[in-house]
């Protein structure tokens, strides 16, 4: 009798041995996936994590937003959600438990989004209001930016004009919408053929950069407001915002100064362009249109001694400087010119070797 009660435990310790674990059997899981509209999602990812041994099944829904998977352990699962690397539901804590039917997991977003709006307190919903107010503002602003530079590719700035102006009036505090509006009104203006009508529209593109200036100080939006301001006639306005570029970002108040002094230039205030070009030059030593365009207003100053032109000190200097640094660039003919109507030595390698002109 004891030796038959012996058999009988080992035979059940045997049974248990042999048995497997529960933890490793696997089961059945489905369900399917709606967005907050509620319809179906396909092409998702549903990403089940074992929260003890961190195994991961990856499912996919089909074309009517379900999924199907045979083979799952059971066991307490993290699911995360996502669409075109989009999260869309994360939940964690969802039971897979060994059943004679399949475990049913749903992700019903639309009931989701009711349930969590149900629990919500009157913060919180009008925090979310907000939330959804500004997403959509800014999907609009972003359409009308996408929209105007079509029109300005298309060669329509005109157009660009009128939808972005439409964008200022969905939000009047956003920099780059004020930017592009004088940016558009810039190139309309670079397409009248009246002067009055031109210049207004310069002008216009100046009031516009200033509000976006007022809004984020740029460097990029002072000198292209100078640009505009100098087309317009107002060239003290101009000087100041190449200054104030300048101030804004010093790593190119090179270009800046150099732009000041093209515009006094143009204007024939030639002593205060010398000292633009000076500007230039002492921010960026190597700036070699800077040397040209101030030995070109240094020649301004030449006189006739005994019918011969005489410059003043630093004109050659000026010119040979540029030809050191481009001695095949867009001026280096120009310059090899204006050396020779003062007499002056050609240096190709200045400081170095010199060679005459022929005359």
């Amino acid at each position: 009798m004891k030796r038959r009660l012996i058999l009988c435990v080992l035979a059940a310790m045997m049974a248990a041995l042999w048995a497997p674990a529960a933890w490793g059997q696997t089961t059945s899981i489905k369900g399917y996936l709606h967005d907050v509209k509620g319809e179906p999602v396909a092409g998702a990812t549903l990403q089940f994590t074992n929260r003890e041994n961190g195994r991961k099944y990856e499912l996919k829904t089909n074309g009517k937003g379900e999924y199907f998977s045979l083979g799952i352990t059971s066991g307490r699962y993290d699911l995360v959600v996502t669409k075109d690397g989009k999260q869309l539901w994360k939940e964690t804590g969802i039971p897979i438990t060994l059943t004679d039917v399949d475990n049913v997991v749903n992700v019903d977003l639309k009931k989701e989004q009711a349930e969590q709006q149900a629990t919500m307190s009157p913060e919180m919903k009008k925090q979310q209001e907000d939330q959804e107010k500004a997403v959509s503002k800014f999907k609009s602003l972003n359409d009308k930016l996408a929209q105007a530079k079509a029109a300005q590719d298309a060669g329509n700035p005109q157009q660009a004009v009128t939808v972005l102006t439409e964008a200022t009036q969905i939000d009047p505090n956003q920099a780059v919408i004020w930017a592009a509006l004088a940016e558009a009104e810039r190139s309309v203006a670079q397409k009248q053929t009246d002067a009055a009508e031109k210049k207004a529209s310069f002008a216009k593109a100046v009031e516009d950069y200033k509000k976006a200036i007022v809004l984020k100080p740029d460097a990029v939006f002072y000198n292209n407001m100078a640009d505009a301001a100098a087309r317009s006639g107002d060239t003290p306005a101009a000087l100041q915002a190449y200054a104030e570029a300048a101030k804004a970002d010093p790593a190119n108040a090179a270009q800046y100064y150099f732009n000041e002094g093209a515009v006094l230039t143009n204007t024939g205030k030639v002593e205060e362009a010398i000292q633009a070009f000076d500007k230039a030059i002492l921010a960026d030593p190597n700036k070699a249109d800077a040397y040209y365009w101030k030995g070109v207003n240094l020649l301004g100053k030449a006189t006739l001694k005994n019918n011969k032109m005489e410059a003043v000190p630093g004109t050659a200097e000026a010119f040979n400087k540029y030809l050191e640094l481009q001695p095949t660039g867009q001026f280096a003919g120009p310059a090899k010119e204006m050396l020779a109507s003062i007499g002056a030595t050609v240096e190709t390698s200045f400081g170095k070797s010199k060679t005459k002109t022929k005359k």
